[in-house]
């Protein structure tokens, strides 16, 4: 083998490395019975114990959950909707209309966070559970809208248009024709907005208010007196719980595939 064919081999275990090896340490010292990061003293689950016995954590992590799914299937609803109409309409303002939805992925976070607090704060709307639903929705539907105006833009209208001089109606015909065509770039669009609002951490300091905290918040409040090895226990199971939901995913695509 010569220099050049190993370079592409000698290149993606050098990517591999920088992009996993930050995780591997994570898990590895989640392990670790000590409590510093710079030291192993030995195999332990103490801080696993420690991570459920850590109530304002597990609530938190809830938090963060509720909101995720909460706003994933507002923006899911919202942005499914959005793109099948602006793909049975040719209005000239189509196109505005489809820039100005992917506007919040262009906004800095700081400057959508600084504008949806003047927003609630002008209506008297109080801090909380409801206007981190709105914001995380806002800034969530782009994701849903684009991956399924995508997917519309490559299917056949005739197929809808068939079922409806079969006798279909229009809702029949969305339902049995469009939906199972545009389903995996819901469920795509969906993951990543779930993803998105799970992790953010900006726009949440704007709006979240004592009594309801969201995992990212928690974290970041805590880097002032130190990450704790429970951090790493909970990074750890969450990145459990990412690998079996993928594995789960993929499996019943590939299932689906085959069928």
């Amino acid at each position: 083998m010569n220099k050049k064919s190993r370079f592409p081999i000698v290149y993606l275990i050098l990517i591999t490395l920088i992009n996993y090896l930050p995780i591997f340490i994570v898990v590895a010292f989640s392990f670790n019975s000590s409590k510093l990061p710079t030291s192993w003293e030995g195999f332990s689950f103490k801080w696993y114990a420690k991570l459920f016995e850590n109530e304002r954590l597990i609530q938190s992590l809830g938090n963060s959950i509720l909101l995720g799914v909460s706003s994933t299937l507002l923006s899911a609803a919202i942005g499914t909707i959005g793109a099948v109409g602006l793909a049975k309409t040719h209005f000239r303002t189509n196109k505005v209309v489809s820039y100005l939805a992917a506007l919040p992925l262009m906004i800095p976070e700081i400057i959508l966070g600084m504008v949806f607090l003047a927003f609630f704060s002008l209506l008297s709307i109080p801090l909380g559970f409801v206007t981190l639903l709105l914001a995380h929705t806002a800034f969530c539907v782009p994701y849903i809208l684009m991956m399924v105006s995508s997917r519309l833009v490559g299917m056949d209208p005739n197929l809808e248009e068939a079922a409806l001089d079969l006798g279909a109606s229009r809702k029949r015909a969305f339902w049995d024709i469009t939906m199972p065509l545009v389903s995996p770039a819901i469920v795509s669009g969906s993951i990543l907005a779930f993803a998105m609002s799970f992790d953010d951490v900006v726009i949440s300091v704007f709006l979240s208010s004592p009594h309801f905290n969201t995992l990212p918040i928690r974290v970041y409040t805590q880097l002032k007196t130190g990450v704790t090895p429970e951090i790493n226990a909970l990074c750890t199971l969450m990145l459990v719980a990412t690998i079996m939901v993928l594995g789960i995913y993929y499996l019943a695509r590939r299932k689906k595939e085959k069928q």
